[in-house]
């Protein structure tokens, strides 16, 4: 009898640990409990988000985009998001941190109920791309609410910006760029801002913006809530962060780096004005399988669908323009195969599970180094073989640089094609997605002073 009891007592006490937890991830909502269960029982609490207090509205919108467990960065920072605490979080896109904030913020401000046309939450980001997503998410999170939404940036001509936010914004995302001008002219006026998000800080400092930031820091109001997100903490974001941030709370998540080995990955070097022309000679001479095509842009998936449509290739685009019914449908007929190809943005794309689909094919590089590893992760599910194509101009060459760093190897080039080219020069992308620009230095006064004049001219009067 001691026998069997001493073969029993193990499971016993498994069945008893994984019981007891499975209580305590219904019930417990305090940080300290679950960190105390997490070391004590060497286990990690998995809540879901129907767990985290959230209002009916977006609990339904969750469910409608196929959410059902929070990562582990909107599990840290949900909570403290809406007891109102401002939050340092040390994060990457690709880990769920655009929900992390965008789900609090809508519950927050729905529960205050105030009704003017001030913006309330204002979330700087330093990419047209990244402040497209973080829009498109607030809409897909919020879509049962009453917020207004809008997303500002340069490279476009302003009228439409404009008239929205006279109008009435309540969740503006902005680069700052454009922000600045609208501040300028009297347009936007931040004396009523009660959450401030600054997302990708370390980028912002990479890409030059770190004195708009403060200059848009200055005119917030000293009450408010902040949320503070980087990849990285060099000194001058440390001392931004200690600066804009009351007592915050510090919550950190690993970036998602790792690729799928039965994924075969390849790269094709190829001018931009090219593109269009080498995915059609592809899907009409190399690949008869359905492809996933991601494009940084809603525009762009439009137009690239359109030209595949013009070669009597069977294409959809999706992306957050499209109705929910319509990107619906474009998802059936391309799972059944009534379409071959599908394009899609990446926030468009969250939906799209398919396990037998053999190949991705990246219009763009994204900026954002994980978007590659969830977008190749399409393919390949499952132990199943897959290959990912991504094509690559002069803009794309820091984006591969910094992807072949994050998953750690490099990508083979595939020079067997008719649009090959080994003259690509690297450009940055700038907020617009457009070649940067350095702006020019002022040239300091003394300078100025003891230049000598240039009388040369180019002008003769005996011509």
């Amino acid at each position: 009898m001691h026998h069997i009891r001493g073969i029993l007592s193990p499971f016993v006490i498994s069945f008893t640990k994984k019981f007891c937890l499975k209580i305590f991830d219904r019930m417990l909502k305090n940080e300290e409990a679950k960190s105390f269960i997490r070391s004590n029982f060497n286990t990690e609490i998995i809540l879901l988000f129907t767990d985290l207090n959230l209002i009916k509205p977006i609990l339904d919108a969750l469910k409608e985009e196929g959410y059902e467990k929070p990562t582990p960065i909107q599990q840290q920072a949900i909570p403290s998001i809406l007891e109102g605490r401002d939050l340092l979080g040390t994060a990457q896109t690709g880990t769920g941190k655009t929900a992390a904030f965008a789900i609090p913020i809508l519950q927050n401000l729905t529960e205050k109920n105030i009704r003017n046309n001030q913006v309330k939450a204002l979330i700087l980001t330093p990419t047209r791309e990244l402040a497209i997503q973080i829009e498109e998410s607030f809409n897909a999170y919020g879509k049962h609410l009453k917020m207004r939404n809008l997303v500002v940036f340069g490279g476009v001509k302003q009228g439409a910006q404009e008239a929205a936010l006279k109008r009435g914004v309540d969740i503006l995302v902005a680069t700052p760029g454009r922000l600045l001008d609208f501040i300028a002219q009297g347009i936007i006026s931040l004396k009523n801002l009660e959450i401030f998000v600054l997302d990708e800080a370390d980028r912002m400092l990479d890409m030059g913006f770190v004195h708009d930031v403060k200059k848009i820091v200055k005119m917030l109001p000293a009450k408010r809530q902040t949320l503070f997100f980087s990849a990285t903490f060099p000194d001058e974001i440390k001392t931004l962060a200690n600066t804009i941030l009351n007592n915050p709370v510090k919550v950190a998540v690993a970036p998602v780096s790792a690729t799928a080995d039965t994924i075969q990955q390849k790269v094709y070097f190829v001018d931009k004005d090219d593109k269009l022309e080498l995915l059609t000679h592809i899907l009409q001479n190399d690949i008869s399988d359905s492809v996933l095509v991601f494009s940084r842009t809603k525009h762009g998936a439009d137009k690239i669908a359109r030209k595949l449509q013009s070669h009597k290739i069977s294409a959809e685009a999706i992306h957050g323009n499209k109705s929910q019914n319509a990107r619906q449908n474009a998802l059936t007929n391309f799972k059944s195969g009534k379409t071959r190809i599908l394009v899609a943005t990446d926030i468009a794309a969250r939906g799209i599970d398919i396990d037998e689909l053999k190949y991705v094919v990246n219009f763009e590089l994204s900026d954002v180094s994980e978007t590659y590893v969830h977008r190749i992760g399409r393919t390949g599910r499952a132990g199943a073989e897959g290959k990912s194509i991504s094509f690559v101009d002069s803009l794309d060459l820091l984006n591969l640089k910094d992807t072949e760093k994050l998953i750690g190897k490099k990508i083979p080039v595939e020079r067997d094609h008719p649009y090959h080219t080994d003259n690509l020069v690297a450009q940055k992308r700038d907020s617009n997605n457009k070649p940067f620009q350095q702006r020019p230095r002022p040239q300091a006064k003394e300078n100025i002073a003891s230049k000598k004049p240039n009388n040369k001219s180019n002008f003769s009067r005996n011509k």
